[in-house]
Protein backbone atom coordinates (compact mmCIF):
# COMPACT_ATOMS: atom_id res chain seq x y z
CA UNK A 1 0.00 0.00 0.00
CA UNK A 2 1.49 3.29 -0.95
CA UNK A 3 1.43 6.55 0.91
CA UNK A 4 -1.54 9.31 -0.18
CA UNK A 5 0.05 12.31 -0.43
CA UNK A 6 -2.11 15.28 0.93
CA UNK A 7 -2.62 18.22 -1.56
CA UNK A 8 -0.43 21.24 -0.97
CA UNK A 9 -1.95 23.44 1.24
CA UNK A 10 -3.56 26.69 -0.31
CA UNK A 11 -0.86 29.70 0.71
CA UNK A 12 -2.86 32.50 2.51
CA UNK A 13 -1.27 35.64 1.91
CA UNK A 14 -0.34 37.36 5.50
CA UNK A 15 -2.73 40.49 6.13
CA UNK A 16 -1.03 43.83 6.52
CA UNK A 17 -1.38 45.92 9.58
CA UNK A 18 -3.89 49.22 8.17
CA UNK A 19 -2.96 52.70 9.61
CA UNK A 20 -5.08 55.24 10.13
CA UNK A 21 -4.59 58.94 9.20
CA UNK A 22 -6.20 61.69 9.60
CA UNK A 23 -8.01 64.69 6.71
CA UNK A 24 -5.02 66.12 4.78
CA UNK A 25 -2.83 64.16 6.49
CA UNK A 26 0.50 63.25 4.45
CA UNK A 27 1.02 58.91 3.87
CA UNK A 28 4.49 58.12 3.89
CA UNK A 29 5.76 57.57 0.13
CA UNK A 30 9.05 54.93 0.10
CA UNK A 31 9.87 53.50 -3.23
CA UNK A 32 9.17 50.08 -2.08
CA UNK A 33 5.57 49.91 -0.57
CA UNK A 34 2.44 50.36 -2.89
CA UNK A 35 -0.97 51.45 -0.01
CA UNK A 36 -3.62 50.21 -0.49
CA UNK A 37 -6.86 52.22 0.40
CA UNK A 38 -9.38 50.31 2.83
CA UNK A 39 -11.66 53.54 3.81
CA UNK A 40 -11.62 57.05 2.47
CA UNK A 41 -9.91 59.34 -0.38
CA UNK A 42 -6.74 60.66 -0.99
CA UNK A 43 -4.61 62.76 -3.56
CA UNK A 44 -1.42 62.42 -5.55
CA UNK A 45 0.37 65.14 -5.80
CA UNK A 46 3.78 67.05 -7.22
CA UNK A 47 4.67 70.69 -7.59
CA UNK A 48 6.16 72.30 -10.89
CA UNK A 49 9.24 74.68 -10.18
CA UNK A 50 7.41 77.23 -9.49
CA UNK A 51 5.51 75.91 -6.68
CA UNK A 52 2.69 75.06 -8.76
CA UNK A 53 0.57 72.48 -7.30
CA UNK A 54 -0.28 69.61 -9.49
CA UNK A 55 -2.57 66.94 -8.83
CA UNK A 56 -1.76 63.11 -10.17
CA UNK A 57 -4.72 61.67 -9.22
CA UNK A 58 -7.72 60.64 -6.71
CA UNK A 59 -8.14 57.44 -4.86
CA UNK A 60 -10.52 55.50 -2.96
CA UNK A 61 -11.22 52.31 -1.28
CA UNK A 62 -9.79 49.32 -3.74
CA UNK A 63 -6.54 51.60 -4.93
CA UNK A 64 -2.92 51.27 -4.99
CA UNK A 65 -0.41 53.82 -4.64
CA UNK A 66 2.89 55.48 -3.99
CA UNK A 67 5.80 56.53 -5.00
CA UNK A 68 7.34 53.13 -7.40
CA UNK A 69 4.14 54.37 -9.61
CA UNK A 70 5.15 57.35 -10.44
CA UNK A 71 8.31 59.25 -11.65
CA UNK A 72 6.90 62.54 -10.53
CA UNK A 73 9.51 64.26 -7.89
CA UNK A 74 8.98 65.55 -5.29
CA UNK A 75 5.44 63.24 -4.96
CA UNK A 76 3.33 63.10 -1.74
CA UNK A 77 0.00 61.34 -1.10
CA UNK A 78 -2.19 63.50 1.37
CA UNK A 79 -5.22 62.25 2.57
CA UNK A 80 -8.80 64.29 1.53
CA UNK A 81 -10.27 62.70 4.12
CA UNK A 82 -10.32 60.00 7.08
CA UNK A 83 -8.24 57.40 5.04
CA UNK A 84 -7.32 53.51 6.85
CA UNK A 85 -4.35 52.04 4.21
CA UNK A 86 -2.37 49.22 4.82
CA UNK A 87 1.54 49.30 3.35
CA UNK A 88 2.22 46.55 0.93
CA UNK A 89 5.61 46.03 0.07
CA UNK A 90 5.92 46.29 -3.98
CA UNK A 91 7.09 42.46 -4.37
CA UNK A 92 4.08 41.31 -2.28
CA UNK A 93 1.46 43.13 -4.29
CA UNK A 94 -1.06 40.78 -5.46
CA UNK A 95 -1.97 40.68 -9.29
CA UNK A 96 1.25 43.87 -10.00
CA UNK A 97 0.43 44.01 -13.54
CA UNK A 98 -3.25 44.26 -13.30
CA UNK A 99 -2.52 47.24 -10.64
CA UNK A 100 -0.48 48.87 -12.69
CA UNK A 101 -2.87 49.36 -15.83
CA UNK A 102 -5.46 50.26 -13.61
CA UNK A 103 -3.48 53.24 -12.12
CA UNK A 104 -2.41 54.26 -15.77
CA UNK A 105 -6.27 53.94 -17.03
CA UNK A 106 -7.24 56.61 -14.24
CA UNK A 107 -4.67 58.74 -14.63
CA UNK A 108 -5.17 58.53 -18.68
CA UNK A 109 -8.59 59.88 -17.65
CA UNK A 110 -7.53 62.65 -15.99
CA UNK A 111 -5.53 63.92 -18.76
CA UNK A 112 -8.23 63.85 -21.17
CA UNK A 113 -10.40 65.39 -19.16
CA UNK A 114 -7.62 68.36 -18.84
CA UNK A 115 -7.40 68.52 -22.22
CA UNK A 116 -10.59 70.47 -22.45
CA UNK A 117 -10.57 73.57 -23.80
CA UNK A 118 -13.26 74.77 -22.07
CA UNK A 119 -13.58 75.22 -17.81
CA UNK A 120 -17.34 74.39 -18.22
CA UNK A 121 -16.72 71.02 -20.18
CA UNK A 122 -13.34 70.07 -18.20
CA UNK A 123 -15.54 70.52 -14.82
CA UNK A 124 -18.58 69.19 -15.74
CA UNK A 125 -16.65 66.01 -17.33
CA UNK A 126 -14.31 65.54 -14.21
CA UNK A 127 -17.97 65.81 -12.30
CA UNK A 128 -18.43 62.45 -14.39
CA UNK A 129 -15.62 60.80 -13.96
CA UNK A 130 -15.66 61.13 -10.32
CA UNK A 131 -19.57 59.74 -10.00
CA UNK A 132 -18.17 56.95 -12.50
CA UNK A 133 -15.26 55.92 -9.82
CA UNK A 134 -16.87 57.12 -6.55
CA UNK A 135 -20.51 57.83 -6.81
CA UNK A 136 -23.51 56.42 -5.35
CA UNK A 137 -27.25 55.73 -7.39
CA UNK A 138 -29.90 57.64 -5.99
CA UNK A 139 -33.43 58.76 -6.90
CA UNK A 140 -32.06 62.30 -7.97
CA UNK A 141 -28.84 60.83 -10.03
CA UNK A 142 -25.32 60.28 -8.94
CA UNK A 143 -24.07 61.24 -5.66
CA UNK A 144 -20.61 62.35 -5.22
CA UNK A 145 -19.66 62.58 -1.11
CA UNK A 146 -15.93 63.28 -1.71
CA UNK A 147 -16.67 66.54 0.04
CA UNK A 148 -14.12 68.44 -2.43
CA UNK A 149 -13.62 72.01 -2.03
CA UNK A 150 -13.41 74.25 -4.83
CA UNK A 151 -9.65 74.61 -4.14
CA UNK A 152 -9.88 71.07 -4.44
CA UNK A 153 -11.77 70.52 -8.20
CA UNK A 154 -9.71 73.79 -9.07
CA UNK A 155 -6.20 71.60 -8.47
CA UNK A 156 -7.35 68.98 -9.86
CA UNK A 157 -8.09 70.52 -13.44
CA UNK A 158 -5.77 73.39 -13.10
CA UNK A 159 -8.04 76.00 -13.11
CA UNK A 160 -8.68 78.74 -10.61
CA UNK A 161 -11.39 78.43 -7.23
CA UNK A 162 -13.48 81.68 -8.51
CA UNK A 163 -13.80 79.70 -11.99
CA UNK A 164 -14.27 76.71 -10.57
CA UNK A 165 -17.38 78.64 -8.00
CA UNK A 166 -18.58 80.41 -10.75
CA UNK A 167 -18.68 77.19 -13.21
CA UNK A 168 -20.57 75.33 -10.52
CA UNK A 169 -22.91 78.14 -10.14
CA UNK A 170 -23.73 77.49 -14.05
CA UNK A 171 -24.39 74.05 -13.69
CA UNK A 172 -26.75 74.13 -10.78
CA UNK A 173 -28.73 76.83 -12.87
CA UNK A 174 -28.54 74.68 -15.51
CA UNK A 175 -29.96 71.58 -13.44
CA UNK A 176 -26.70 69.24 -14.67
CA UNK A 177 -26.19 69.35 -10.78
CA UNK A 178 -27.57 69.75 -7.45
CA UNK A 179 -25.40 71.13 -4.69
CA UNK A 180 -25.97 69.44 -1.06
CA UNK A 181 -24.17 70.68 2.24
CA UNK A 182 -20.84 69.46 3.39
CA UNK A 183 -19.74 69.81 0.17
CA UNK A 184 -21.76 67.06 -1.49
CA UNK A 185 -22.88 67.18 -5.31
CA UNK A 186 -25.29 65.23 -7.06
CA UNK A 187 -24.61 65.10 -11.25
CA UNK A 188 -27.97 64.46 -12.69
CA UNK A 189 -27.31 61.91 -15.60
CA UNK A 190 -29.69 63.20 -17.86
CA UNK A 191 -28.69 65.17 -21.03
CA UNK A 192 -25.04 65.22 -20.09
CA UNK A 193 -24.25 63.55 -23.25
CA UNK A 194 -25.14 66.72 -25.50
CA UNK A 195 -23.24 69.34 -23.04
CA UNK A 196 -20.80 70.33 -25.42
CA UNK A 197 -23.44 70.93 -28.46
Amino acid sequence: MTAVTPPPLKRIPPQFPVHPFNTRSVIDSRPDVLWKIEVGFARTITWAEDGTLIVLGIWGAGDWVGRSLTQANPFQIECLTKVKAAPIAINQVPDLANTLLTHVHHLEALMVIRSSKRADVMLLRLLQWLADRFGQTTADGRLIDLRLTHQDLADLIGITRITVTRVLSQLEQQHYIQRLPLQKIILQQEDLWHYEI
